[in-house]
């Protein structure tokens, strides 16, 4: 009789069964006395700890770990899951994939160390690089996960992509791990699973994007903090055609887009993050996004565009709001375009993505594209003109319409934009734009990246082909002289400006610029230093435009009329 049966069947208990039993009489469940507890699921399915050292991993920086790392989640999978340890120690890594129901915890002093031989890394098949242009980014992870669910990652350890043997050291010059493009892993690659957390860790030097979430539901990213400045388009988190995703307490510091969501991204809310990056933080391109929220997160040294939104043919934006959030040292600072994007023929100098070098192209068959219901509230924003970030290994370039950046809204053809709210929004801006950059008005229409429009011709805010726009306690400041009007409205229809305050300077055209504009109310306008015009009418389209109340002493002449603007057309 082994153990297990003795403590089950203590001596006392088995004296007293074979005091009861006659003669020549079996003994009462005996079958089941002799098959034991053993035949019975262990009491700790599915919590078992799976330390990846008793599976072979040495944990010596030098060893590949790969197998003994997957034969620890495969069996921690096989009993119904439980937790694989990560205990202290370097552990070299190629492509491993996780299974449902595991948690993989990082102990504070465990690397999971990603191998810089590009060989140890293999794509996954499962997920599909065609029919949806957002997955063709690339289908290989160092850590990753198919149609799996209850997946946890945590700990205070550390995944080090070691991403710097990725970057080439000149075009067409294999890097040192002998792999590039799409094919190097992300950190984390996930694809259509469910009940998926990502907790405390540290995401350190990606070889390309650090976080990839395809087609996911229920999804919790927590108290992160990411780290990858080592390749052009080290993005933090990406986000492809994924609902119910909670991001929270994170700490982003990355070389591209630091949260982008593309595809058909719904129900969606970022809180409590900070971020700084040389591209995007929130950036938005194609399928449907809506029901998304961004609160009380701080963006700095950001030289791109902290909030960027791409809306094109047959892409749906709406119920996004952007508040309590603080901005220091940044370009930009908003971004939101509607239409067609250019083509690679439209321009033989047009300006390409910093990071990639990418132009966007378009699909003119599909119908328009429909960006309504914006908010921000609550933005209190320091705009500068770009440098280098403090720990880039490498070289930026910037493109003249970063160097003097603006809030933009851009419409493009038919394409109009509806109910885009500004409230409680206070940026200062560099200035230094001269009179004839304020003189522009052909300003390109693209609906791509914001800089391929060039210098505009505003400091403060452009917005062209917007229906309902709203702005309430409005201040853009100058940290020093700016000869470009503070706001633009360019084909603006139903506008209610209340509160704006902005500074101009004399021997400047005007401080507002309305361009065939119709049905806008001004109401407590403040002109904050002397300025010859306040305001200047363009076009015979310009309509029933009032000025109600406000201070505009410092102004000079509170009206002008150009470009067969009729007179009639504003009541103060």
């Amino acid at each position: 009789m082994n153990q297990t049966n003795n403590d089950a069947l203590s001596r006392r208990k088995w004296l007293g069964l074979a005091a009861t039993v006659t003669a020549g009489s079996a003994l009462p469940g005996a079958a089941a006395l002799a098959a034991g507890p053993s035949d019975k699921q262990p009491k700790d399915l599915g919590a078992r700890v799976y330390n990846i050292r008793e599976f072979g991993a040495k944990g010596d920086g030098v060893t590949l770990d790969t197998a003994a790392v997957q034969a620890a989640i495969d069996a921690c999978n096989r009993d119904q899951g439980g937790t694989v340890l990560v205990p202290a120690g370097r552990f070299v890594i190629g492509t491993v994939e996780l299974k449902s129901n595991i948690t993989l915890h990082i102990a504070a002093q465990g690397v999971l160390l990603g191998s810089a031989d590009g060989r140890q890394y293999h794509a996954v098949d499962a997920i599909p690089l065609t029919g949806d242009s957002t997955l063709a980014d690339g289908n290989v992870g160092l850590l990753f996960a198919v149609k799996a669910e209850n997946i946890t990652i945590e700990g205070q350890g550390t995944i080090d992509g070691q991403g710097a043997q990725f970057r080439s050291p000149s075009k067409d010059v294999l890097p040192p791990a002998g792999i590039t493009g799409s094919h190097r892993p992300y950190h984390l690659l996930f694809y259509q699973c469910r009940n998926l957390t990502v907790r405390d860790i540290f995401l350190l030097k990606s070889a390309f994007h650090s976080t990839r979430v395809v087609q996911c539901e229920f999804v919790k990213m927590e108290g992160l903090r990411i780290n990858s400045r080592v390749i052009h388009n080290n993005d933090g988190f990406h986000f492809i055609s994924s609902r119910y995703v909670h991001i929270s307490n994170c700490d982003i510091q990355c070389q591209d887009d630091a949260c982008a969501l593309f595809g058909s991204c719904q129900f969606i809310t970022v809180t409590n993050c900070s971020f700084s990056t040389r591209w995007s933080v929130f950036r938005f391109g194609g399928g449907v996004a809506e029901n998304i929220t961004v609160s009380n997160c701080l963006i700095y040294e950001t030289y791109g565009c902290p909030i960027k939104l791409r809306c094109g043919p047959g892409s749906r934006f709406e119920n996004i709001s952007f508040s309590n959030i603080v901005m220091k040292d940044v370009t930009g600072p908003i971004s939101l375009g509607l239409g067609p994007q250019p083509t690679h023929a439209q321009s033989d100098a047009q300006p390409t993505h910093p990071a990639t070098g990418s132009q966007a192209s378009t699909t003119a068959s599909q119908p328009t594209g429909i960006l309504r219901n914006i908010s921000f509230s609550g933005i209190h924003a320091t705009v500068v003109k770009p440098v280098q970030l403090r720990d880039a290994e490498f070289t930026s370039n910037y493109n003249p319409g970063e160097v003097y950046s603006c809030v933009v809204l851009n419409g493009v053809g038919e394409a109009v934009m509806e109910n885009i709210s500004f409230n409680d929004v206070h940026i200062q801006y560099p200035g230094g734009g001269t009179v004839e950059q304020a003189t522009v008005r052909d300003v390109p229409k693209v609906a791509g990246e914001y800089f391929q429009l060039g210098v505009l011709p505003a400091y403060g805010m452009y917005a062209r082909n917007v229906k309902a726009l709203t702005l309430h306690n409005v201040r853009f400041s100058l940290a020093s002289p700016d000869y470009r009007p503070a706001v633009i409205f360019d084909h603006v229809e139903d506008a209610a400006v209340n509160g704006l305050s902005a500074r101009g300077v004399k021997g400047s055209e005007s401080l507002f610029r309305l361009i065939e504009s119709r049905d806008v109310l001004l109401t407590a306008v403040r002109v904050l230093t002397p300025t010859d015009v306040v305001l200047q009418l363009e076009g015979p389209g310009c309509g029933n435009i009032k000025i109600d109340g406000g201070d505009l002493s410092k102004g000079g002449t509170p009206v002008v009329f150009k470009a067969g603007a009729n007179r009639e057309a504003v009541k103060l």
